[in-house]
């Protein structure tokens, strides 16, 4: 031990009036200087008061643990030592041993050690004092220890309000929440108390610190403030420590509420509940129940429930029930009703051969969706077709279309089976497909119109042929024209042969009207050639009338001019 002195020893009998004068250490000396601090032993230089004449000693202070063990040196003298007396100064000296074997020590706890140091075992609070030893050897020399005693901290207790604790001791606290945080720890004397601050991946951040008991609050609790928190008690008079961590996490419910759907599981044709509740901290619980009823289907962390077809049936509803550590207090749901598919179809489709042709089915109502297959109810009732180069399938959301190429009738007619399954149910439909040889339309329609203009243009011949005069009222409301007065005389090929045949018949007859002339010259008759005569006389018909009647009396007139120049005589 090493001591720093200043000034020569006083006489005896003065410090034995100080310390029959009950004097305290405060008017025994002053401290003067800095403190320097080893182990267990504070240097303090000082100096006499003002009623002494010169400095004679130092005082040492030496620091004691409650329950351990300490040694204190009777001075820094080195050599050969004379007897030396321990003595405790409290209100007045009180013997404690001596290196004199007549004097037992007043306690078993006391020894001497290096025939002049003294030796204490299990400290206590109450061994703290002003301990003296004297030692005589030529002259009689005083030196002072003070000790003091120094206890924990035994224990440091954390409290955090308005949190919760997990079963392996994690605290928890609701996002947005209050939180307060409070440390102490029982310590003689009583420590300085600091709380730090340890966020995931950052440095550790101090809170502040108290002599007694430190406490803080957060007001509003968020993410970044999840992390460690410390709470350091230490003995600013040992410099003892004592800590203890704390791991406060943040927790939030999602924002917005829980998302369910039925689907088919990958592996089989089994019905997979699913629930969703994403955004919130920890993972929220869920609870799968049967409506109406409420017969619980199962629970799970992921929200996912396997059930098989015995469990299922048309329209049968279940409810997923998600709960968060935080709340809500009676959690959020949300509700998935399954049901088996319909099909709508055409009945019957048809096909020519070569062609090709769309067969359309149409699932309604089912869910989860239904898987659609196409077969052929007759030649393979159980094997799905495949697309290939003659077989195309292709599905749009719950609407399938199998489309046919190069329709051949030995192939392709017959049913065709559309079938929709889920794991609630399945449904078929047929659909008939007839493939005929291809039609010639072209040849079809020109055999039509052929026989269109032929039976016009009869028509039009025999309206000519027989009513020429209501072709001409047809023909002239169609024309609407004034066409004036004017004659028009038709000769045909027919009309020739007719006038030849007139001609042999009017030779015929002109010998028989010869022969009668002779008989009787008054029945003579000239005849000339016949034609047929069409007068249109400005659109009216009583003109065209009478044109015919002026052309018949022109020819009386000329019969009578013939038999008038008969009768004449030669």
């Amino acid at each position: 031990m090493k001591h720093e002195t200043e000034g020569k020893g006083e006489p005896a009998e003065e410090l034995n009036h100080f310390a029959k004068e009950g004097k305290g250490k405060n008017h025994f000396m002053q401290f003067y200087g800095s403190v320097h601090q080893a182990k267990h032993t504070v240097f303090i230089r000082f100096k006499r008061i003002s009623s002494w004449k010169k400095y004679f000693r130092l005082e040492a202070l030496v620091i004691g643990e409650v329950h351990e063990n300490i040694t204190l040196h009777c001075g820094n003298v080195s050599g050969p030592r004379g007897p030396v007396t321990w003595y405790r100064n409290d209100s007045e000296p009180v013997f404690l041993l001596s290196s004199n074997s007549s004097f037992p020590p007043v306690e078993p706890r006391f020894s001497l050690a290096d025939a002049s140091s003294l030796h204490i075992k299990a400290l206590s609070l109450q061994d703290e004092g002003n301990y003296t030893c004297r030692e005589v050897l030529n002259e009689t020399r005083w030196f002072r220890v003070w000790l003091q005693m120094a206890g924990g901290p035994y224990e440091v207790e954390v409290n955090i309000s308005s949190t919760g604790k997990l079963p392996n001791g994690t605290v928890y606290a609701a996002k947005g929440s209050q939180v307060a945080f409070r440390c102490s720890s029982i310590s003689w004397p009583p420590p300085m108390v600091e709380w730090q601050f340890w966020a995931p991946d950052s440095r550790p951040e101090p809170f502040g610190n108290n002599l007694t008991v430190n406490s803080f609050t957060l007001l509003l609790m968020s993410q970044n403030l999840q992390g460690n928190y410390t709470c350091l008690a230490t003995n600013m008079r040992s410099g003892r420590q004592r800590k203890v961590t704390t791991e406060l996490l943040v927790y939030f419910p999602p924002p917005s509420a829980p998302q369910c759907r039925a689907e088919v599981s990958q592996e089989s044709l089994m019905l997979q509940l699913t629930c969703r509740w994403d955004g919130g901290y920890p993972d929220p619980d869920f609870l799968w129940t049967e409506e109406p009823g409420g017969v619980v289907v199962g629970t799970s962390k992921l929200g996912v429930e396997m059930l098989n077809r015995s469990q299922l049936s048309d329209g049968k509803k279940f409810k997923c029930i998600g709960s968060h550590i935080v709340g809500p207090e009676l959690g959020t749901s949300c509700v998935v009703q399954i049901r088996s598919p319909s099909l709508l179809s055409e009945p019957m489709k048809t096909c020519l051969v070569g062609g090709s042709v769309t067969l359309t089915c149409q699932v309604s109502r089912a869910y989860p969706p239904a898987k659609i297959l196409w077969l052929r109810n007759l030649t393979q009732p159980e094997v799905a077709i495949q697309p290939n180069g003659r077989y195309l399938i292709t599905q749009d959301g719950q609407s399938s279309t199998l489309t046919i190429r190069n329709c051949s009738q030995a192939l392709d007619e017959g049913y065709y089976v559309c079938r929709a399954e889920n794991p609630v149910g399945v449904r078929e439909v047929d659909i008939w497909l007839s493939v005929k040889e291809p039609l010639n339309i072209a040849g079809i329609v020109g055999t039509i119109v052929s026989l269109l203009l032929l039976g016009l243009a009869i028509i039009s011949g025999l309206m000519l042929y027989y009513s020429p005069v209501f072709c001409w009222k047809v023909g002239n409301t169609f024309r609407g024209q004034d066409m004036g007065d004017v004659m028009v005389l038709v000769d045909s090929e027919e009309e020739e042969e007719v006038e030849e045949e007139d001609a042999a018949e009017e030779d015929e007859e002109d010998e028989e009207e010869t022969n009668e002339r002779e008989e009787s010259p008054e029945e003579i008759r000239k005849h000339g050639h016949i034609h047929r005569v069409t007068a249109l006389v400005n659109g009216n018909v009583d003109w065209m009338g009478n044109g015919l009647q002026a052309l018949q009396d022109d020819s009386s007139q000329e019969r009578i001019d013939i038999l008038q120049e008969e009768d004449r005589p030669v």
